[in-house]
């Protein structure tokens, strides 16, 4: 079984993405395969992979660290805000629906 890190932080804006790709090139440069993940993401913008998806662009970049190819895999959830209280639900690259937020949290564990 592969080794997994997990890093954590307070809130958005703590830092996590580019400590992530930071430690991804680290890894990387010490001959250690490695691939970021990231399970649910809410961001304003996103990154298209060659499979045609839509990723986090923070994931896509520690991707690029890590010298890999982003892929769908690496952020199966993305969030992407479309108003106050809604957002853009993307479930493994694809758009999947637009809800508003209590609509995603009745149906999150479905997902």
């Amino acid at each position: 079984m592969a080794k997994a890190i997990m890093i954590q932080g307070t809130g958005s804006g703590a830092g996590k993405s580019v400590i992530v790709a930071g430690l991804c090139r680290i890894f990387r440069n010490m001959g250690i395969k490695v691939a970021p993940f990231k399970s649910q993401n809410m961001a304003l913008n996103s990154f298209i992979t060659k499979e045609g998806g839509e990723i986090g662009r923070a994931t896509a970049f520690q991707a690029e660290a890590a010298g890999i190819e982003p892929v769908n895999d690496m952020n199966p959830v993305l969030l992407k805000a479309t108003g106050e209280a809604g957002c853009q639900v993307i479930l493994n690259g694809s758009v999947y629906a637009t809800l508003k937020a209590h609509e995603y949290y009745e149906i999150k564990d479905r997902v």
